[in-house]
């Protein structure tokens, strides 16, 4: 069974509407699931997870500062992290604010890390993208992403 983190900061709630559906999607896979917000996690906490997913509303088409903070946090143990599956969401007040810069701003310390991501052919290609609260469109594709990183992180490393 895959431990999973979903790790998150939200300033309007939407993020944390995210994550829930996330570790809604990952559990369906009989995954072990914690969801945290980042000010609640500590940088250590990430080593204990077969998965991690971050979730981070849309700043300037970057991961907000307190996620950012986290990954830097994460150095003092740079190669502990390799193999571990990772992904990405976010939330956007508008559809061209950044959105995928800013999956991708999570995925790029995720790969400098050493971690496995796993892309998708369908849907939000890079990790689930809502705008204001998370519709159908991007509950789906919130529930696929917890879903596929839980299974990914079962093969590698149950």
């Amino acid at each position: 069974m895959a431990r999973i983190l979903i790790v998150y900061q939200s300033a309007t709630g939407h993020t944390a509407q995210m994550a829930q559906l996330v570790a809604e999607g990952a559990e369906e896979t009989g995954a072990e699931v914690v969801v945290k917000g980042v000010e609640d996690t500590a940088a250590e906490e990430l080593k204990a997870y077969d998965g991690i997913i971050v979730g981070s509303p849309t700043y300037y088409g970057l991961m907000s500062a307190p996620l950012k903070k986290l990954f830097d946090e994460s150095v003092a143990f740079h190669h502990e992290l390799t193999g571990k599956v990772g992904g990405a969401f976010t939330s956007a007040g508008n559809i061209g604010g950044g959105n995928e810069t800013t999956i991708l701003s999570i995925l790029q310390a995720m790969l400098i890390h050493g971690m496995v991501v796993q892309g998708t052919s369908e849907g939000d290609h890079y990790g689930p993208v809502a705008v204001g609260a998370p519709d159908g469109r991007a509950q789906e594709q919130s529930r696929r992403l917890g879903r596929r990183v839980a299974e990914l992180a079962a093969r590698l490393h149950g």
